[in-house]
């Protein structure tokens, strides 16, 4: 919420109530790390990204480690746009030649992430910006995209990574000196090229290597919906198996729903996709036992 929402309808003994409801919550993910994949409406609406500001920067106060990965897949479009090129994209992954990852390198590391590290400096956090090339964060390699359906034939997508390795020193350095890292998902490879990756597969493999208790996932929707279009507070792996073979998981959702199967199967304790247009639903999804989206358990 805004800061001018009022709550003088709430008395003190109330409000005292729901802060200390927050205890046991900031008790048990005191110290801990939590992976934010920042995307969405979250990202353009100026009243949420305030909101999504403070939470990080609450949720780093009261003692937890906030790590933003943000996407920026608009702000890339309207970059090309202006230039005159005309964004294609082979089953869902942007074709980067040389000249759209020189775009998507100044859009996503210039603008984009700076633009949310003042925010969270603005609301009072310490925000740093990285790359995946900033301390040899993320090495990737050329992605190899099969036809679906013809295995034999290969659709060259350019400059989009596969990642190979993580190494979370940098985030780590900056994690215990009270800095909140945001992380763009760009990868270099072995000739110092860069690659433009998937930001839902650089959160839930920063998730991984980082030991993360939660891994959040800000989209446009309320969570997975079941076919009736409910909301789906839980689902185990089992349930998603199912709900993929019957057609309820579908389309964009099912790469968020595999790299969240993936980070809660390599110990990532909780994988949530939240509701990012709904103010503040971070907060509510970990500081109160109100499910504000869906959770995804390893177990």
């Amino acid at each position: 919420m805004p800061d001018h929402v009022s709550l003088s309808h709430v008395t003190p003994l109330d409000k005292a109530e729901i802060l200390a409801q927050a205890l046991p919550y900031i008790r048990r993910f005191h110290g801990k790390t939590l992976v934010i994949k920042y995307g969405g409406n979250a990202m353009t609406d100026p009243a949420l990204q305030a909101a999504f500001a403070q939470d990080v920067v609450l949720l780093k106060l009261v003692g937890m480690n906030p790590v933003v990965v943000h996407g920026g897949g608009p702000q890339i479009e309207n970059a090309l746009n202006r230039l005159g090129k005309k964004g294609t994209f082979i089953q869902g992954m942007r074709v980067t030649d040389a000249e759209t990852m020189e775009v998507v390198e100044w859009v996503l590391a210039g603008e984009v992430q700076q633009d949310i590290v003042g925010l969270i400096n603005q609301a009072g956090g310490k925000a740093v910006g990285l790359t995946g090339r900033d301390g040899g964060l993320i090495r990737a390699k050329k992605l190899r995209m099969v036809d679906p359906k013809d295995p034999t034939k290969e659709h060259d997508v350019g400059q989009v990574g596969d990642i190979e390795s993580i190494d979370p020193s940098v985030v780590r350095a900056l994690q215990d000196d009270q800095f909140i890292p945001v992380v763009s998902p760009i990868g270099f490879g072995a000739a110092n090229e860069s690659y433009n990756i998937n930001a839902d597969v650089v959160a839930a493999k920063l998730a991984t290597v980082l030991q993360a208790e939660k891994l959040l996932m800000l989209t446009n929707i309320p969570g997975v919906l079941d076919k009736q279009g409910q909301l789906l507070p839980e689902l185990t792996m089992r349930r998603i198996d199912e709900l993929v073979a019957d057609g309820t998981i579908s389309g964009g959702m099912i790469p968020k729903i595999a790299g969240a199967l993936d980070a809660a199967r390599s110990g990532v304790h909780a994988v949530h996709i939240i509701d990012g247009r709904v103010p503040h639903a971070m907060l509510l999804e970990i500081l109160t036992d109100q499910a504000y989206g869906t959770m995804i358990r390893s177990h």
